[in-house]
């Protein structure tokens, strides 16, 4: 981390005391032992804090081989810490609230409040918040002034694995308030790696006084065994999401292989890619040797190209497409996306062969087939209007 100042960074001096300059235990005066000086940026500058460090003066008393700071320097940041707490709140409130990168946030510091810190301090400034978020969220006293109104707890647990042979993350919510209670990683999903997470969120609804009156998951074996024996005679019902999942196995299966069907018929798009940029490129060439010969003349470039280029990009995003869900599964959705594209490629070829329609048709570009309707609608009506109406 940074522990450099910027040059010409003015400094104000914050002279810092301890409260009671008393000893409590022998009652004499503490003298000055020595002072720590310590150089902060904070959002209203930067601050020069001198902190007087007290001892007692009494060989006899055990406060004398003690050193003992101001409390204020506390609430103005952390031991060994570059920023204040304002700057710290400054930068969790944006990251998380508004999920600025560390990149925004470096760069809106230094324009704004002229605060130089490198990427590496912002990332374990924002390390250093979550961990005291995640305690801050986890405080008993705060959980329990959050569920004074809540009657009955529903619980959750749910594995979250990023790869095979990898840790999984196994999160205990509670559904009523929609809160994260708890979170470990465990290498496996045996029974006694999971009887602790349920154990814990027993001993929390204990703290709280209050009854638990579900629990979902995806009923695996070790949910199932450890639940009931935790909690004897609460309900224990599937996850919806699981559910659909796993009666919806069949019909994916079923789904992957239309993929596969419909990917084995669209083939091509880099050959058409590198046709167009070798065209492209052989075009602008000749542009080029024009303009060399006749400077005043502006040779116009063809638009067609890019729209080429654009359908290849569009219809591959389409192919590399796996969202979706038992709902709607990724090859619906993949299919009703080519039939969209089909049908556009099919209004520019049936414009292209119809020809120019009139003189201000170039000037009319179509964005659907609902707008080429009304127009033609409402021309043949103007056709059949009363000259008398014709200005």
């Amino acid at each position: 981390m940074a522990r450099r100042s910027a040059k010409g960074s003015a400094f104000t001096e914050v002279v810092l005391e301890v409260d009671n300059p008393f000893c409590s235990v022998c009652g004499r005066r503490m003298h000055v032992r020595n002072h720590r000086h310590r150089r902060i940026y904070g959002l209203d500058g930067p601050l020069h804090l001198i902190c007087k460090l007290v001892q007692c003066a009494n060989a006899a008393c055990p406060n004398h081989t003690r050193t003992f700071s101001p409390e204020r320097e506390l609430t103005l940041t952390m031991p060994r810490w570059l920023i204040g707490w304002d700057v710290f709140c400054w930068l969790g409130y944006r990251r998380f609230a508004h999920h600025w990168s560390v990149a925004q946030l470096r760069a809106e510091l230094l324009d704004t409040y002229e605060i130089p810190l490198s990427a590496d301090a912002i990332e374990d400034y924002l390390q250093r918040y979550q961990c005291m978020l995640a305690a801050r969220q986890q405080d008993p006293a705060v959980l329990k002034k959050e569920y004074q109104k809540t009657r009955h707890l529903m619980l959750s647990i749910d594995g979250l694995q990023p790869e095979k042979g990898h840790e999984t993350i196994y999160v205990v919510r509670e559904l009523r308030q929609q809160r994260v209670w708890f979170a470990e990683a465990l290498l496996s999903s045996a029974t006694d790696e999971i009887r602790p997470l349920i154990v814990r969120a027993r001993d929390w609804a204990k703290a709280m006084n209050r009854p638990v009156r579900l629990w979902m998951s995806d009923k695996q074996d070790a949910f199932v065994k450890t639940i009931a024996e935790e909690f004897p005679g609460k309900q224990h019902r599937y996850c919806g999401n699981h559910f659909l999942r796993d009666l919806a196995k069949p019909m994916l299966e079923l789904d992957s292989h239309a993929k596969v069907q419909m990917r084995s018929k669209i083939r091509g798009l880099r050959a058409i890619e590198r046709e167009v940029l070798k065209f492209r490129a052989a075009e602008r060439a000749a542009q080029d040797r024009e303009q060399e010969r006749m400077p005043a003349v502006l040779v116009s470039q063809t638009d067609g190209m890019e729209v080429v280029l654009d359908y290849c990009a569009a219809v591959r995003g389409i192919l590399n497409d796996s969202q979706g869900g038992p709902l709607r599964p990724p090859g619906v959705r993949m299919s009703e996306a080519l039939v969209e594209v089909e049908r556009s490629l099919q209004r520019n070829v049936r414009l292209k062969k119809g020809g120019t329609r009139n003189r201000c048709w170039n000037g009319w570009r179509v964005a659907s087939t609902k707008e080429e309707v009304w127009y033609w609608q409402r021309r043949n009506e103007w056709r059949r209007m009363p000259k008398r109406y014709a200005t």
